[in-house]
């Protein structure tokens, strides 16, 4: 490559204005030496690009494939293959399928008129990519209002190749679902694609030099100037780029998958958010909600959760997937699960569960297309679990079942999803959500011999009193001796059932029912260990605003692993996973302290803590365990005792007015001293309650000072024994 960078400008017949525009201001700015190449010399072989480092097609007017087009690919391919870079803006971004680019091409494409100015959501990841040298801030408008707007974007489905480098921003509004700014990796080379309209000098959509085109231009510049450089140290092949997208594990594909340094760079690039749980399991960086197909499998535990790799907002969902050797150690590992542009799961790889078949680890999970949503199948293709075969007849339920009558919404003709499958008596077994049309959300049962051939039985439980939901998402069916558990999700609480199944009924009949945890927790599912525990993980979503999450990189965590019980009484034990004391770095401190009147006993200092307290109210009316908590007291979340209840009050846990603010309450129904353990992680606190109920909320203090933790009574004395610790990281 020479110290100047040579461009190929490419049209397709001849420049329009808007494109020639484009390409006048490459010609006077700084960026190399530049050619206007029509696309017949490319594909006549008149121009050979092997002589250029980038070519750029910069297109406003919609594209339609035709042979002109797609004839180029000969060319174009081998360039990119070889070290080139390749920059599609606008409406040359239909182009990425017919060039071999990706199969996926951009399915909302056309012209915005919009009243207010529009550009692209850089995703704060990338935060250091060349392509944003000298651009500040997240929201870079690259079009002024009421313009004409051409576009080229991802709406319902992501690029099965590409890494997401920024989303929409369309009347000063963020589009987080509507992916534009995208990245690359193919053979040596790079393309770069950007689907919003760019404003150039002396175009008829802009005005002279003002703020728009200077976005656009140094925008474009960078573009330029990155693409020149595909295949150096800083190309997007590096592992400096900690976001390339991983092949799709049906073969459909031949992308990278990630390397553990590319996935630690994700953690790195976020290891200073306060907010950011640091011994829960997370997301990398981007969305996670909830967990799916957990096992242990070959002495190792897999932990697989719902992801979305276009950025931390709920959209086109894959699995992501975790693994640990002892349950404290976790390690990131590449995307299981993606969704096939032509399969059942076009529109996402929704919840599921994981089974050992044979001896082969099976998922099997709800595939999402349209209006339908249905199960679908996939075999491991190796023992780290990393690489995944899908059925070639999926769905392997083809519709719901009409009796009872299923609900449908305005999104699904069937709300049909989440599966929990066991095997007992040779046969199995296989539970799905769902709601009945004006009655309530249910749990259904079907059986089989093989995991292909399902038979419906009939409703096991349906939520016919008020409170119940009208779908039960997530559900599962957990045999802990006695009785069984059965869970599901609402929408809002999870709720569960103590009884018996009947299998040849298909029947549930249940003795006690509750709430699993009276917080910030949603859809839990369960790992059965080789030494007899059952250890359940929860999603616990965020309670702060979207674009609070955008700014953050990501969004969501899993709650620590709690063990599920019978107590001797019959009643439901949940404790934290042994393992977790081994996550306890430094203690700071174990005391008995007599608590009276209003001043504090400050215990601890940090955001990342475990708290075990033995709580005697004596005669105080309560006592307060006060968390994340500034030395002026402006900040603090407090956790109070009052014998009846503990709750998480949120009043003051934050000076940011969007965040969550309301009070969490559990009730406490035994009397005596309250045994409590509490996980303080970043954002997150989780209370076990004499190993019997939980609470969980989110919450977000702004002041890096918020730090604090003490202990107060309230109306009278009280006594506390407290140990605390310190806890590490989880992630190596």
């Amino acid at each position: 490559m020479s110290d100047a960078p040579r461009i190929a400008c490419l049209y397709l017949e001849q420049c329009s204005p808007r494109q020639r525009t484009a390409y006048d201001w490459a010609r006077t700015a700084d960026v190399g030496t530049v050619d206007l190449i029509s696309m017949a010399a490319v594909r006549t072989g008149d121009v050979e690009l092997d002589d250029y480092d980038v070519c750029w097609w910069h297109r406003n007017e919609r594209l339609a494939i035709t042979e002109r087009v797609a004839d180029c690919r000969e060319s174009i391919e081998p360039f990119v293959r070889d070290g080139g870079g390749l920059l599609l803006s606008v409406h040359a971004l239909a182009a990425v399928a017919a060039w071999g680019i990706d199969q996926v091409p951009p399915e909302h494409t056309g012209v915005d008129e919009p009243p207010g100015s529009g550009g692209y959501l850089r995703k704060s990841i990338y935060a250091s990519h060349p392509l944003f040298d000298g651009l500040d801030g997240r929201r870079l408008l690259t079009h002024g209002p009421s313009r004409p707007a051409p576009f080229a974007r991802y709406q319902e489905l992501l690029p099965e190749r590409a890494d997401v480098l920024g989303s929409t921003v369309v009347d000063d509004a963020d589009v987080p679902d509507e992916a534009s700014l995208l990245s690359w990796a193919i053979g040596d080379g790079t393309v770069l694609g950007a689907g919003v309209a760019l404003s150039f000098d002396g175009s008829p959509d802009a005005d002279e030099t003002d703020e728009f085109t200077e976005t656009t231009t140094r925008l474009v510049e960078n573009a330029l100037g990155y693409l020149a450089s595909s295949g150096s140290e800083t190309g997007t092949n590096a592992t400096t780029n900690p976001d390339s997208r991983p092949g799709s594990s049906d073969d459909l594909l031949t992308g990278r998958p990630k390397s553990a340094d590319e996935l630690a760079a994700h953690r790195e690039a976020l290891s200073s958010d306060p907010h950011r749980p640091r011994y829960h399991i997370s997301p990398p960086a981007n969305w996670l909600n909830d967990p799916n197909g957990l096992v242990e499998w070959n002495g190792r535990y897999h932990v697989f959760y719902q992801y979305n790799p276009g950025g931390p907002y709920h959209h086109a969902i894959h699995w992501g997937h975790a693994v640990s050797d002892d349950l404290v150690h976790w390690r990131d590992e590449p995307v299981a699960l993606t969704p096939s542009p032509n399969g059942p799961d076009r529109s996402g790889c929704w919840s599921g569960c994981t089974v050992v078949d044979d001896g082969t680890p099976t998922l099997l999970y709800t595939g999402g297309r349209g209006r339908r949503q249905l199960p679908c199948l996939a075999t491991a293709g190796d023992e780290e679990l990393r690489t995944w075969t899908k059925h070639v007849e999926n769905p392997v339920i083809e519709s719901a079942p009409v009796d009872p009558p299923i609900l449908e919404t305005e999104h699904w003709e069937a709300e049909f999803r989440d599966h929990c499958i066991w095997s007992e008596d040779d046969r199995w077994y296989h539970v799905i959500g769902s709601g009945v049309q004006d009655v309530g959300g249910t749990a259904l049962l079907y059986v089989a011999d093989e995991l292909t051939e399902w038979e419906y039985v009939g409703s096991l439980l349906v939520g016919d009193w008020e409170g119940a939901g009208d779908v039960w998402e997530c559900p599962e069916l957990l045999d802990l001796g006695e009785k069984r558990l059965l869970h599901v999700s609402n929408y809002d609480t999870v709720l569960y059932f103590l009884g018996e199944l009947d299998l040849e009924t298909g029947s549930f009949e249940s003795d006690a029912t509750g709430i699993l945890d009276y917080g910030d927790f949603y859809a839990p599912q369960s790992m059965d260990l080789s030494d007899g525990r059952t250890l359940t993980w929860g999603w616990l979503p965020e309670t702060r605003t979207a674009e609070a999450q955008w700014d953050a990189g990501w969004s969501g965590s899993l709650s620590v692993p709690r063990e599920l019980t019978l107590a001797e009484d019959g009643t439901l034990r949940q404790r934290p996973a042994d393992e977790l004391v081994d996550r306890r770095a430094d203690r700071l401190g174990t005391e008995t302290v007599a608590l009276e009147g209003p001043d504090a006993v400050s215990i601890a200092d940090g955001r990342a803590l475990e708290l075990d307290l033995e709580l005697d109210l004596a005669d105080a009316d309560a006592v307060e365990l006060r968390l994340l908590e500034t030395p002026d007291g402006e900040e603090r979340t407090t956790v109070r005792y009052d014998g009846d209840s503990v709750a998480i009050d949120r009043t003051d846990s934050s000076l940011d007015p969007d965040a969550a603010s309301e009070e969490l309450s559990m009730p406490i129904d035994e009397p005596g001293p309250l045994s409590l353990r509490v996980f303080l992680d970043g954002s997150a606190i989780e209370l076990f309650a004499n190993e019997r109920r939980c609470l969980t909320g989110r919450v977000y203090p702004t002041r890096e000072d918020a730090t604090g933790a003490s202990l107060a009574a309230h109306e009278g004395a009280a006594r506390v024994e407290w140990s605390c610790w310190e806890m590490g990281s989880a992630w190596e």
